[in-house]
């Protein structure tokens, strides 16, 4: 896997791109290969060095992600950047090691009804999926991620089991899954859940290196977000411009948006390596492609000091 940039210690803070897996997944008009490469290429460009950016399963099932190989195939990669897959079994993993991805991620549902709704079946048979490909990834020395969704409530049940969370990431870590994704799945999650969720893991998997993966379908995905940060996470999911939401639970809209979210690190000192010029230029021209405004933010407001001249705005008369 390669090394990941890391100046400034704790001052820096991981931001992994999920928009062309968790952002175009569920988009009825498939969008050209070339397409979704070309975006990745731009952000790469733009020093985004973390990507979910595809994910190798059956292409019935998600027939956007079908070229999933040829994606892959088409990103210039630099040292420095990881380039992760979904894998969600034995055949998934050996396509996407003959893909040449740097990391496999499972997911897992934490609730009964979410898991077969998105996985059709349910979290032991899930996580026997994971235990059997597993052994593929380390067999081409390929990393893992472990992730686990509906972390914070789940639509169809409530409130989730911390249990269930923690049976999750066991059987991850004990496969050697050290970077553990918790998935707010459909936007349920809050700081008060987001603290005692992190804690308990803390409490029982010290060695665990936690990413948070916000949606902002109540509008607090960013409130989550400085929550975290105070928690001492330190990596975050988010999708250009806003896109994306699960296709398998009833009123979940976009992540956390990928600009609006470096904004507010930068903001607040903390280091990214991107160059959110060069971010906001890729979200809009997913905004082209999408045809349709997206609900990030940044992208049309640009920075807090930039100037307008007061010849250029109506002035009140009388």
């Amino acid at each position: 896997m390669p090394n990941l940039p890391s100046a400034g210690g704790d001052r820096f803070v991981l931001v992994t791109e999920v928009g062309t897996r968790d952002g175009f997944q569920s988009e009825k008009e498939f969008i050209p290969t070339e397409v979704k490469a070309e975006l990745i290429n731009a952000l790469i460009d733009a020093g985004v060095s973390s990507f979910e950016a595809t994910s190798f399963v059956s292409p019935r099932a998600v027939p956007q992600l079908a070229d999933a190989s040829q994606v892959m195939d088409l990103i210039r990669r630099r040292p420095g950047v990881r380039l992760t897959a979904l894998v969600p079994n034995a055949r998934g993993a050996e396509r996407a090691a003959a893909a040449r991805v740097d990391m496999m991620a499972s997911f897992i549902s934490a609730s009964e009804t979410h898991c077969q709704a998105n996985l059709n079946k349910s979290i032991d048979a899930a996580i026997a999926d994971f235990n059997e490909f597993a052994p593929i990834a380390h067999k081409y020395g390929i990393a893992l991620r472990g992730a686990v969704a509906t972390a914070f409530g789940c639509p169809f049940e409530g409130e989730v089991s911390i249990d269930n969370v923690l049976k999750i990431i066991g059987a991850y870590m004990e496969k050697g899954a050290r970077h553990i994704s918790l998935g707010d799945t459909t936007g349920m999650a809050t700081p008060p859940v987001v603290t005692r969720t992190v804690e308990a893991i803390r409490a029982r998997f010290p060695e665990a290196i936690i990413a948070l993966h916000f949606h902002n379908t109540r509008g607090i995905g960013l409130a989550n977000v400085m929550n975290g940060l105070a928690l001492g996470v330190r990596e975050y999911e988010s999708s250009f411009g806003g896109l994306g939401g699960c296709p398998f639970a009833p009123g979940a809209t976009g992540n956390i948006c990928t600009e609006d979210l470096v904004y507010l690190l930068h903001e607040c000192g903390y280091e990214t390596g991107i160059d959110l010029d060069k971010l906001a230029a890729v979200a809009r021209r997913v905004q082209e492609v999408m045809g349709r405004d997206l609900p990030g933010q940044y992208m049309r407001s640009g920075p807090r000091l930039k100037l307008t001249s007061i010849d250029s705005v109506r002035r009140a008369v009388g």
